[in-house]
């Protein structure tokens, strides 16, 4: 699945998130600086979660607190992101 192609201030459905928010380890998109990024939730609540994702096409990572509104569910492998263990620094 590839990432979303719309803005999610754009979208005309609510975004899907799961009651409890999304579980630690749960692959995600994360929009963030006007495009779609792959991710990984750190932390969740049911309004907001804690991701580590690659903000570019580099290894690189960010951490960072988003609303849910700003999250999708990812179902591609991102090698350079998903092989790392959740509390690995990058």
């Amino acid at each position: 699945m590839a990432a979303p192609l719309l803005d999610p201030y754009l979208r005309t459905e609510p975004a899907t998130v799961p009651n409890a928010g999304f579980q630690p380890g749960s692959w995600v998109w994360v929009h963030t600086l006007g495009s779609w990024r792959p991710g990984i939730v750190l932390h969740s609540s049911p309004h907001a979660a804690t991701v580590r994702y690659r903000p570019a096409q580099g290894r690189g990572t960010s951490v960072d607190t988003v609303t849910t509104h700003s999250l999708a569910a990812r179902k591609d492998e991102d090698p350079l992101l998903d092989a790392a263990p959740l509390g690995a620094p990058h």
